[in-house]
């Protein structure tokens, strides 16, 4: 399937403006990846197919997370959290997709994990600040991100979780576990542009 054919479908699974902001993430992926010497056509890629069964009815990706022997912690967190997993699998055998990093890249990008590759931390942090964002703390994060890919997905995460936590919502362990990852990452990125 081509990029023209694999858009056609993403299209025709969301809303409007679901589809407006995965056109949005498209081109902060790009950025982000031109910035950071990223893949651009992986984060292209990526960031087109991400929200590809945001919409899709719970049932539907319950079945699909029994079927692929999805972890099953994901059932007892917030529902949002399926779709990133679900979609990685379903783009793999529905659409024929099988880079690895770009799998990853979208099974990742709401929960993020500890070690994220570069690709991966692109389409996070491309689905976080996109322009059509609008919360507190989104323009600190973007600020960030023009200085340093690390620091914002840090910032990111760490928002998440500020957020989840006054919601009352449960934190999803990946998202804690790649929060503490990428302090440790950032601390030691600091401490040797300090040595130089």
């Amino acid at each position: 399937m081509n990029r023209k054919e694999l858009a056609e479908r993403v299209r025709r699974e969301l809303p409007t403006t679901r589809w407006e902001h995965t056109l949005r993430v498209m081109e902060t992926a790009k950025e982000l990846a031109d910035r950071y010497q990223a893949d651009c056509d992986q984060a292209e890629l990526a960031a087109l197919l991400h929200d590809y069964c945001k919409f899709w009815p719970k049932e539907r990706m319950k079945h699909i997370i029994h079927t692929y022997q999805l972890p099953k912690d994901l059932l007892e967190h917030h529902a949002e959290l399926w779709h990133a997993f679900v979609g990685a699998e379903v783009v793999r055998e529905e659409l024929g997709v099988n880079d690895p990093d770009v799998l990853n890249a979208i099974r990742y990008h709401t929960s993020g994990r500890p070690h994220m590759s570069l690709l991966e931390r692109v389409i996070f942090l491309a689905d976080y600040i996109e322009p059509g964002r609008r919360f507190p703390g989104v323009d600190e994060v973007r600020e960030l991100a023009r200085k340093s890919l690390d620091q914002a997905v840090l910032k990111s995460l760490d928002n998440t979780l500020v957020f989840l936590i006054q919601k009352g919502h449960k934190v999803y362990p990946l998202t804690l576990a790649a929060r503490n990852e990428m302090v440790d990452h950032v601390h030691q990125s600091r401490l040797k542009e300090e040595s130089l």
